[in-house]
């Protein structure tokens, strides 16, 4: 996998109230713009998602998508939960994650995304699409959290 974008915001919340809007997959398509759905494949005995199904229509960037989900976060929602591909159209790889820890003023959310698509796109513009999908992101997570 190529070089990751990582960007971070502080949200007003606790770390585990982020978490939670992280993990209510099924409401994304409320909050994030562009998933337009997503389902819940598998849990885990916790009862956390492992693997996550989402239709994107991003524009030019339409897609159906499976991710595989690792929750390494502890009670007070602390911790990463990460993601890595494991089926897609358009998407050759696709690799990121939250990384969620108390801060002052609530909690700091770090996002990591990797994506490759299987056309061809310079490291230059694809670095830019990430800082722009990752942006929108924690842009979004924190409005839906806070509001």
């Amino acid at each position: 996998m190529a070089d990751s974008t990582e960007s971070s915001i502080v949200v007003g919340a606790d770390p585990a109230e982020v978490l939670d809007v992280i993990a209510d997959f099924e409401a994304y398509p409320e909050w994030t713009g562009e998933v337009r759905n997503a389902e819940i494949l598998s849990e885990d005995e916790g009862g956390w998602a492992e693997q996550v199904r989402f239709t994107l229509d991003a524009g030019a960037i339409k897609d159906t998508y499976t991710l595989a989900y690792t929750w390494d976060v502890t009670e007070d929602g602390t911790g990463t939960v990460s993601w890595n591909l494991v089926q897609a159209g358009m998407l050759k790889a696709m690799d990121g994650s939250y990384r969620l820890r108390a801060a002052s003023g609530g909690t700091e959310v770090t996002y990591r995304l990797a994506v490759e698509l299987r056309m061809p796109m310079l490291g230059m513009l694809r670095r830019k699409a990430e800082k722009a999908i990752i942006d929108t992101a924690l842009g979004s997570l924190k409005k839906r959290v806070e509001g």
